[in-house]
Parts: structure tokens; sequence; C-alpha cells
């Protein structure tokens, strides 16, 4: 049984905004005023906030500003950030049962998911993840980027899609003012890309873009959007797709306004959005993409699209692949690879028809990536419930060693080099120092070397 003569301990695996979420559920839960609770946030990362930092486009100040109301969160009490500790490796799940009534997996999803179409091997074929993980100044990914080709393609017809276009439009010096490190602005500043076409194999009723971001791409005076009027196209379904949804309409409305609208003057770059076209396979010679193969669809009136057979081959020099993230699968976790999650039932981890004791699970990893930030409350919402709920009927985790200390002394023991929450505020001092020295913002630190350095230096130099 649960002892409640002390404060419930939850260890949350993933520092992104969905275990931040499940954070702040659990201090705003009954729980919390009568017990009181005690969590202890594990990041892989020097630094926390996941997505935010290094998912979303530098240029999109309007979301990190999402990262406020997370600070909030970390600020309070109950709440440790034990960063730069990667599970699996630096902490078991045996350990974390032996320190925590229930553990909450919210590691996200950080690879791109397959797509099985002819030619994904060849040079210049790429993940938008990798991209993304670059110009976000990911430690763990290279520190240069080829931006070599004249002609790109994104394919996908969500916000990540949108999101690799627009930085791909952009010139660098557009983006310099974001907090983009010199290694990012360097290599944006080489790239050669003078159109950029998007590729999805629906309609516009069907694009899964958000209203906001399809506007973002026209706001620079260097990119020209163009859509072909042929592409506006919708039948029964696709129409009461726009009767029932505000959002989709709007999406289809603005394309309209693309498609309509006279050429844009002074524009360097175009910035193509094709539908209807499927693509097929990914065209090369040497080992090297020269162009994308898509097929013609039309609608079947329901809203879905079928086959035409008429192709087209467009020529371009490297083609990005935006269908979706894919969630890593963890140590000692179950994970069903078909859907690139956690098995779980509303949070609780199962695993062949049983809940596996004090484990739960929150966000993409829970229920796959899909849906914007702010879903993810949601999700914390309900696992946190199945917590108390677990707690309440006296079936939760029952840890060896539940002491806040406990779980610092095995840390230190090992001579991991953790980060925290201070550190967290001394390394943003740092970065937004470096960033008052070049009239800007903040500048990301990439390496992780030196992220410990600004946030935790006397882990880094052995000295107390």
């Amino acid at each position: 049984m649960s002892d409640y003569s002390r404060p419930l301990r939850v260890a949350i695996v993933g520092a992104g905004p969905a275990g931040i979420y499940a954070a702040d559920a659990l201090m705003k839960s009954d729980t919390a005023k009568d017990r009181g609770v005690s969590i202890d946030l594990y990041e892989r990362m020097p630094a926390p906030f996941g997505l935010i930092r290094y998912g979303v486009a530098p240029d999109h100040p309007r979301i990190k500003g999402i990262i406020t109301a997370l600070h909030k969160v970390l600020d309070k009490p109950q709440v440790r950030l034990l960063g730069n500790i990667d599970y699996g490796t630096d902490i078991t799940l045996e350990e974390l049962r032996d320190h925590y009534d229930a553990v909450i997996f919210s590691t996200g999803a950080t690879d791109d998911r397959a797509l099985d179409i002819p030619g994904v091997e060849l040079e210049g074929s790429y993940g938008a993840g990798q991209f993304v993980a670059w110009y976000d100044g990911h430690p763990d990914f290279p520190r240069t980027w080829p931006l070599e080709a004249e002609k790109v393609a994104v394919i996908g017809v969500g916000n990540v899609a949108l999101d690799v276009a627009r930085v791909l439009a952009k010139t660098g010096d557009e983006l310099l003012p974001t907090e983009i490190p010199a290694n990012v602005y360097e290599g944006l500043k080489a790239n050669k890309a003078v159109e950029v076409h998007v590729f999805g194999r629906r309609g516009p009723a069907q694009a899964k873009f958000t209203p906001l971001e399809l506007k973002e791409l026209d706001h620079s005076p260097t990119i020209e959007v163009v859509v072909a009027p042929e592409d506006i196209e919708y039948d029964e379904g696709s129409a009461v797709a726009r009767r029932s949804s505000k959002i989709t309409d709007q999406v289809a409305t603005i394309i309209e306004n693309y498609a309509i609208r006279d050429p844009k003057q002074g524009a360097i770059h175009k910035l193509f959005l094709h539908f209807f076209e499927n693509p097929i396979e990914i065209l090369g010679e040497d080992g090297k993409v020269v162009g994308l193969r898509t097929e013609r669809t039309e609608l079947d009136g329901t809203g879905n699209v079928k086959p035409t057979g008429k192709t087209t081959d467009w020529e371009l020099g490297a083609v990005y692949r935006a269908v979706g993230y894919l969630s890593d699968n963890l140590p000692q976790i179950p994970f069903d690879t078909q859907a690139g999650v956690i098995p779980n039932e509303a949070g609780r981890v199962f695993d062949q028809g049983r809940h596996l004791t004090g484990i739960y699970t929150t966000g993409w990893v829970k229920r796959g990536p899909v849906g914007l930030i702010g879903h993810t409350k949601g999700d914390a919402n309900e696992t946190v419930d199945c917590i108390i709920e677990d707690m309440t009927n006296g079936t939760l985790n029952e840890p060896s060693a539940p002491t806040e200390d406990a779980v610092i002394a095995l840390l230190e023991g090992k001579g991991i080099p953790f980060t925290t929450w201070d550190g967290w505020y001394r390394l943003d001092e740092h970065e937004r120092a470096l960033g008052a020295a070049e009239g800007r913002e903040r500048v990301k630190v990439v390496e992780r070397e030196d992220m410990l350095a600004a946030s935790e230096p006397h882990k880094v130099s052995g000295t107390d």
C-alpha cells in the first residue's frame, strides 16, 4: 500500500511540453493538496523544453512563447529538472522503480516515419526531422547541411512540411535575427534553392496545415507562393469537410487566394504548393537525387482520391520527406512498432494485456505524433487521473528508496554531470548574452559540452 506519510513521488521521462503538462496536472490534483507531490523531470538533453527547443522553426517566436507558461511549472518547488540523463543508459527502469511510486514516459517523437517508395536511399533524399534538428541546433546532429540544390521538393501537407519549405525558401539574412547558431546561419546563407515544391496527394480541403502557418508562407518579401488553379478542386466529401470545420474552410480559402492572385513583385524565390500529386518514386542518377515522379490523383466523391495513371517527372536536386514523426523504442518498455507508440490504455502502459505496475505514458509516444502542442494537456490529464486512481486503489509501485535525496545520491555516485533548473537559468542567461552581443534576443548554444559548461560549470570542471 502507498505510504501517505510522504508526498507522492513521480518520475517523468522527457521534459518537453507533454512531460511538463503532466507535472502541472499532478500539482493541480487533489492529491497534491492532500498528500503532496514530488516530481523529478528527466531529460536526455542538457536543456529542457523538448519539441519547443528542437522541433519548432526558429522564425516562430509565437510558438516558442509557450516556454513562458512551461517556465511557471518548472519554477514550482515540487518539481526538479534532472537533465543530461539518458534513460536506459544513465538510469534504468529498475532504478526508477526503486525511487518512485509512478513513472511517466513522455519522450515524444524525433525520428522520421518511413516513406516506402523507390529512391528514398539516394543521396539528396532527407527526412524532414533531420533537417529540423539541424536548423534548430540539436547537438546530436551534423553541424553542416548540404544545400546545393536549386530546386527542392518537400513531400507532405502538414505544418512540418511548411516549416521546412519556408526555411528552405528564406534567405539566411532573413533568419539571422532569430536564435539560430552561427553554423546554421552560414549554411542557410549558402543555400542555393530558388524553387521549393510542396507535394500532397489529396486536395486543399484535405491538407493538414493550420491557417496561421499557411499565411506565414507569404510574409517574406523574398517568397512568392504559387498554387495552380487546376489544383482547386472539391467533391461532396470536401464540401462536407469545409462546412464541418472552420479551420478546414480557412485553409482552403487561403489556398484559393494564392491560386488567383497576381504574381508577387520582387520575390526571388518561388514556393509551389502542389495538390493531387502523389509521389511514387524519387529519381536518381549516379546515386544522387535528380527528380521526383508523381502520379496525378482525382477526388472520388468522399474526400479521398484515386489514381489517374498520369505521371509527371519533376526535375529536382533534393527531396525532403515530411510524412510524420516516429517515436523512439525505449529500453525495457513495450513498443508498438506499427503505430509507433507505447501500448497503453488511457495512459497506463500495457504489456501482453497486463498493466505494468506504476508505469504510464503521455504525449506523442502515447498517441502518435498528431495534433498541436496544446493537445497534449488532455493527454496529461487523462494519464494523471489514472495515477491518482491507482494510488487510491493501492496499486501503484512501492519504491524501496523514495526520498528526494536518494536518487541524487545515485546519480552523483555514477558521476553523471546532470543539469538542473538553476542550471537552465544560467544557460538561458548565457545564450541571451551571446545574442545581445549581436543585437539579437538569443543565440542558441549547440554543443552539449558548451551547454554543460554554461549550466553546470562546477560539474564540468570537477570542482565543488
